[in-house]
């Protein structure tokens, strides 16, 4: 009676549409689960994510889950996730992706999964990363570790999702450092961010995980934005 009762008062809504959700669904509603634009990047070495990065940076393997379209499914749900407290998104969408991934070779060797991390006054505004539990769900898939103490960021920068490529090169070019020791060499990270556009950020990450002796590097994503 009392689960019943918050639910009436506090209901829960769709991560994708914010349609109130049925008892039997969870997160998204069962016509946006099915209207989800996956990418199938995990089928194409050479996928589009993957050639985002070409010449930029050695990447062992790169991949998206969904396709961002303006006023679409995803744009709510990373909204939802990234400005309303919706961690479980993240969850989902990391628990949707690992069984593709645990198939995919190239990820057999990965031995962390790294999120993008925020700075401390952004996360302190915001209480959150919104990739924790995307990377939590893939880490526990691939039975690999969690670690959000390897890579740093070190400026703190105003959102850069109207800047083009080289204002947002030019930002990022020295906000990320790492803290490693030698028990971090050799490793295989999995780089990971809620959504790629010009990939500049990730870049940033990429170069600076890759100063690490003995380093290879992935990259996955829940959506990718065409740019």
């Amino acid at each position: 009676m009392f689960k019943s009762l918050v639910n009436l008062l506090y209901p829960k809504t769709c991560s994708g549409c914010n349609e109130t959700l049925l008892d039997s669904e969870s997160v998204l509603c069962t016509t946006c689960r099915h209207e989800l634009p996956y990418t199938q990047h995990h089928l194409n070495p050479e996928n589009e994510t993957y050639n985002k990065f070409y010449g930029r940076l050695p990447l062992e393997h790169a991949s998206s889950l969904l396709y961002f379209h303006k006023e679409g499914i995803v744009q709510q749900l990373i909204h939802n996730l990234k400005y309303r407290g919706h961690e479980e998104a993240g969850k989902l969408a990391g628990e949707l992706y690992v069984s593709d991934l645990i198939k995919t070779e190239t990820l057999q060797s990965v031995t962390d999964v790294i999120p993008v991390p925020l700075h401390k006054k952004r996360l302190r505004e915001r209480g959150y990363n919104q990739v924790t539990e995307f990377g939590r769900a893939l880490a526990k898939g691939l039975g690999v570790n969690y670690s959000d103490n390897i890579l740093l960021r070190e400026s703190y920068t105003k959102t850069q999702t109207k800047k083009g490529l080289s204002d947002r090169a030019e930002i990022t070019r020295s906000a990320f450092e790492v803290s490693y020791t030698e028990a971090h060499h050799d490793r295989h990270f999995l780089l990971i961010d809620d959504v790629i556009t010009t990939g500049a950020t990730l870049e940033a990450c990429g170069r600076a995980l890759l100063k690490i002796p003995g380093s290879r590097l992935s990259i996955v994503t829940i959506a990718y934005a065409h740019t």
